[in-house]
């Protein structure tokens, strides 16, 4: 993203991010998380200011916040304001809604003919980076350690394992995710509570948790409807630097 730092935090309170919200805004309908995207960049500035100039008088976006997504609309909260924009409409402070993706869980923004990308339960500061790309977890009521991210592109939630020696995927989740593990993968067994089962271990081309992104990962895939949530282990875990406090986990790519 180049000048733009990334920071997630995710599951942090479990009961936020299942808040739901109507359109309407009655607060009971769909899910609200919230995405912040402070605009800083004196290049935008210099748009929003000529554009201003032409049409009204001079205005600045400090900070936009995605609040609840539907289908062709979304809500935000745009320099502490609340707007309910639907497709192709332009709130006050221009910004206009371009699409929304409930599946990627994310809506597309245009600012002063800028495109930005509003993701949900991610926050977004536009200013010169600072350190390497980082995410922090939360421990769930059990003490484990979950994470929202990608496997080749498509969304895989992951448990963070520090006992497994690779990224760990059932033979379900790898063909839900369009992994041929047979063809691509060499066979292998692996030990599990109920026995020994065929494995398959294979090279993943990329992995993102956040804004963490690896390339060529090491993974192994088991045949069956096991482990039921993909694991998150050394393969990433050893490549990148963790610090954990408490309830609290961040992940810093080195």
């Amino acid at each position: 993203m180049g000048d733009v730092l990334t920071v997630q935090k995710i599951r942090e309170v479990a009961g936020t991010l299942m808040r739901r919200v109507p359109e309407d805004e009655d607060f009971f309908h769909e899910r609200i998380v919230a995405s912040v995207i402070p605009l800083r960049n004196a290049a935008c500035a210099a748009v929003f200011a000529l554009c201003a100039f032409a049409v009204a008088p001079a205005m600045a976006v400090e900070s936009i916040i995605l609040q609840a997504l539907f289908k062709d609309k979304a809500i935000f909260v745009i320099d502490g304001s609340r707007r309910l924009l639907a497709q192709g409409a332009e709130s006050p402070e221009g910004v206009r809604l371009i699409s929304t993706d409930t599946v990627a869980e994310q809506a597309e923004i245009d600012i002063g003919g800028k495109r930005e990308t509003v993701k949900l339960g991610m926050v977004m500061a536009r200013f010169q980076p600072v350190g390497p790309a980082s995410v922090t977890l939360f421990a769930d009521a059990r003490g484990h350690f979950f994470a929202d991210g990608t496997i080749n592109g498509s969304p895989v939630r992951f448990l963070v394992d520090t006992g497994a020696t690779t990224v760990a995927l059932s033979g379900e989740q790898a063909t839900r995710l369009g992994i041929d593990y047979r063809k691509n993968g060499r066979a292998s067994y692996a030990s599990t509570a109920g026995g020994v089962v065929r494995s398959y271990v294979l090279t993943l081309q990329k992995v993102e948790i956040g804004p963490i992104v690896l390339y060529n990962v090491e993974a192994g895939v088991v045949e069956g409807p096991y482990p039921r949530e993909a694991l998150l282990g050394m393969s990433v875990l050893g490549r990148l630097s963790m610090k954990r406090e408490g309830e609290q986990l961040e992940l810093s790519q080195r």
